[in-house]
């Protein structure tokens, strides 16, 4: 993987963490960098998930990828701040 393929995955992983974070409710205890881990994986997930599917490919905005990536991080988010919860 380039550089570019890197930086791409962080950018895309803010994204997608950042909006899974926001359909959880209430406050979330998890740093910024969980944040970002959670949003790369449920990238990843969602884009494998989606090709299976078929609808990783469309003419226009990837929409059902998208939703399916942002239900995958918010799932991370919530599962990982109920662990840090546990641990208090």
């Amino acid at each position: 993987m380039e550089i570019t393929g890197i930086i791409s995955a962080i950018v895309i992983g803010l994204i997608i963490g950042v909006l899974g974070r926001l359909v959880v409710p209430g406050r979330q205890h998890i740093g910024v960098l969980w944040t970002i881990l959670i949003g790369i994986v449920a990238a990843l997930i969602g884009a494998a998930i989606a090709s299976a599917l078929g609808v990783a490919d469309t003419k226009g905005v990837d929409w059902i990828e998208w939703l399916i990536q942002i239900a995958l991080a918010a799932l991370g988010v919530s599962l990982l701040d109920r662990a840090k919860a546990g641990h208090r």
